[in-house]
């Protein structure tokens, strides 16, 4: 039985690298690339097939910091598949990094160089902003969207008889000090990369203890130090070109510097070979490269508070009923709103031929509509309350004007 596997992320870097090796590994597995940019997914998706031409890849269009999105991609992925083998989360974002120029000269000629690269402790901070649904940013996409993603795909990975996999990609820069349970969104810190990561490292954990019953494994990796898009984006192009040389020369003497998004990968592609009840749930499994560039995988354990845990999944809970309640609502307004255009193109329609032009000109979608609105009827809202059960009134200047010109 041919098996389903679903990569968040995978349109580059280490979710691309992955997809690969999985097919390398399987050629008949049913690979979803889920992807916010669709045009760099089709790309991806041609990559593979080029060098696995029997290949079964699919995209899916998916925004894992847009509840909507998130939402609309699961009832997509029910409607194709009947279960799911293997969950990769490993789309991530780190806005706006911010360097501290004077601790990473410091820390590049000093003892504690491996462990700068490592980590970044002490060396990152970034900027965040609320999403349109109101919550931060990189909690949304690195967190919660994941969190939401596997609530709906439940029926899928929660199967009597079946066992399903969710894998998470965390970061050596999960720091449980950059974490707090009453911020867990991360509002007023400078760290909420790190935050984020630390959170995801604990909800594994809570998803064991919960989910191991219905036959739903998860487990944490740790690509290394990988230089992907998202790293380059942390310093200036120029300052990589510099100091690349000295970050391979350090490989010599670290298996943390894994560096290319294929040697990243490791761990992930080794977790796909393994039997979920052989893991150990308190560690995250780390991609390591040596010196002579071998690659393998080693567990370490996790600081991770179980009560805390625990606590942050019910948070995470009660988030996802405020969530989905003020999404509905939002939907109930947008409704509303364009019910209501549908009623003021009806009565304009009976006194306006200025308007009925433009519409046929334009088309009768309701994006049409919305645009139209925008360009002739909003001047004819302010020369002219409209009040649709008030029957039409005169048509305005704006619609005499487009009907002349039509």
């Amino acid at each position: 039985m041919e098996r389903v596997v679903i990569v968040t992320g995978a349109n580059s870097g280490i979710g691309l690298a992955l997809c690969e090796r999985l097919l390398t590994e399987d050629s008949r597995l049913r690979l979803c690339l889920a992807c916010r940019n669709m045009q760099r997914a089709e790309a991806a998706r041609s990559a593979l097939l080029s060098s696995h031409t029997d290949a079964h890849v699919e995209l899916l269009h998916l925004d894992v910091g847009s509840v909507q999105s998130v939402l609309t991609a699961a009832q997509e992925v029910k409607a194709r598949y009947n279960r799911i083998d293997f969950l990769y989360l490993n789309a991530g974002i780190m806005p706006n990094p911010q360097v501290d120029v004077k601790a990473f000269f410091t820390g590049l000629f000093s003892k504690n160089v491996i462990n700068m690269f490592a980590t970044a402790e002490g060396l990152l901070t970034q900027q965040d902003r609320l999403n349109s649904d109101g919550l931060q940013e990189v909690f949304a996409t690195n967190l919660f969207g994941h969190f939401l993603l596997i609530r709906e795909l439940e029926p899928l990975l929660c199967q009597e008889g079946h066992t399903s996999r969710v894998v998470w990609t965390s970061s050596s820069n999960a720091r449980r000090s950059a974490f707090s349970i009453e911020d867990m969104q991360h509002r007023n810190g400078t760290e909420p990369y790190s935050s984020s990561k630390y959170a995801s490292d604990m909800l594994s954990l809570v998803l064991n203890r919960h989910k191991n019953s219905q036959g739903l494994f998860s487990s944490v990796i740790c690509p290394g130090l990988v230089m992907t898009n998202l790293t380059y984006g942390i310093l200036p192009s120029f300052f990589w070109t510099l100091i690349m040389p000295i970050m391979w020369l350090i490989r010599i003497f670290t298996n943390t510097f894994t560096l290319t998004p294929y040697n990243g990968a490791e761990a992930l592609h080794w977790l796909f070979i393994q039997k979920p009840e052989s893991l150990d749930p308190r560690a995250k499994y780390h991609s390591l490269t040596s010196g002579v560039g071998a690659n393998y995988t080693q567990p370490r354990q996790m600081d991770i508070d179980d009560e805390m845990s625990e606590v942050l999944y019910s948070k995470l809970l009660e988030l996802e009923k405020v969530v989905r309640r003020k999404l509905s609502e939002r939907n109930a307004d947008n409704k509303a709103r364009q019910q209501y255009l549908s009623e003021i193109e009806l009565v304009r329609a009976a006194r306006c031929p200025g308007w009925c032009s433009h519409r046929k000109r334009r088309g009768s979608s309701p994006s049409h509509l919305v645009a139209a609105s925008s360009e002739l009827f909003a001047s004819s809202l302010v020369e002219s309350e409209v009040n649709p059960a008030e029957g039409a009134p005169s048509c305005p200047d704006t619609c005499k004007k487009a009907s002349a010109a039509s």
